[in-house]
């Protein structure tokens, strides 16, 4: 089955890549092909200095090898083992300060002995938080969730408030969204208390896959007229800094890609051309920076 999801997520790419250059209307996706060491490659598209978006990255990736003793430990297994595993990655980092950084991926990944599962998520980074906004982007992922399992929106929305956490700034990377992982065939999710086969679950990541264009469009769309004051710009770059923190210090997908000897350019796509960092920054209460900083924290109950 490895083979029809590494196709698909290659569709999901294409679709991706096209809806977002026909909603920006001047960037275009470069591609720049490249091969793992071990086994398979993948297919890197960004696109730069578009109309809406000033960096962005879908990545298709289907790579297969060893398992290196550091992986071991991070998958708790000891016999020597092969993988391969497969998945489309998105980040995208707008021009405008009101137009929302987004991240997506959904991957499948097995290894040699049998074992399989299927990870992913969404999540929205808004710079400026616009409550009308984070209500109807959590009710758009409830949807795609509640089609398979109405349990599965409640437990991966509180799981991406867990996982999109910078610790060491104790808030959330973002209003969160949806995050799932290690979701095994057949075998009971503790977070849900249910068990799906391999085909439901890879419908679902179909669903969650295919939820990204429509509403980040829709985002693009809405937000990237607004006029925005230097001051407005300076706050974006300083989240964007939030958000580099996150994927350096905490990200799994970043610290597997290294552990898997992946290509380093695809692996941090995801940064942001620019970003800030000011010692000590203070914000007055009142200033729409205040109010969305009192939003950063895990639990907010959006729909």
């Amino acid at each position: 089955m490895k083979h029809e999801i590494s196709e698909y997520f290659k569709s999901l790419q294409d679709n991706i890549c096209k809806s977002i250059e026909l909603t920006d209307d001047k960037g275009k996706f470069k591609e720049d092909n490249w091969q793992h060491q071990s086994g398979g490659g993948g297919r890197t598209r960004v696109l730069s200095k578009g109309r809406i978006i000033e960096k962005g990255g879908v990545n298709f990736s289907a790579v297969e090898g060893m398992v290196s003793e550091s992986l071991k430990k991070m998958l708790k297994v000891k016999d020597d083992l092969s993988f391969f595993a497969t998945g489309v990655s998105i980040v995208m980092h707008p021009e405008n300060p009101f137009v929302p950084i987004i991240h997506m991926n959904v991957r499948y990944f097995e290894l040699s002995d049998g074992q399989s599962w299927f990870g992913g998520g969404i999540d929205l980074t808004p710079h400026y938080i616009d409550e009308k906004q984070a209500k109807w982007f959590h009710t758009k992922l409830k949807t795609a969730c509640d089609a398979h399992n109405s349990n599965f929106y409640p437990a991966f929305n509180k799981w991406a408030d867990d996982y999109f956490y910078i610790e060491h700034r104790n808030e959330t990377r973002g209003i969160g969204g949806i995050f799932y992982d290690y979701l095994k065939p057949n075998q009971e999710i503790s977070k849900t208390k249910s068990s799906h086969s391999k085909d439901e679950l890879f419908a679902f990541t179909k669903s969650v896959g295919e939820s990204f264009a429509p509403i980040y469009t829709e985002l693009m769309h809405g937000n990237y007229s607004k006029a925005y004051t230097s001051e407005e710009k300076k706050w974006q770059l300083l989240r964007r800094g939030r958000y580099v923190e996150f994927n350096l210090v905490w990200d799994r997908g970043t610290k597997f890609g290294l552990e898997t000897n992946g290509r380093t350019e695809s692996i941090l796509m995801s940064l942001p051309p620019h970003a800030d960092w000011d010692y000590n920054v203070e914000l007055k209460p009142g200033t729409k920076e205040f109010e969305t900083q009192q939003f950063l924290k895990k639990g907010v109950n959006w729909i």
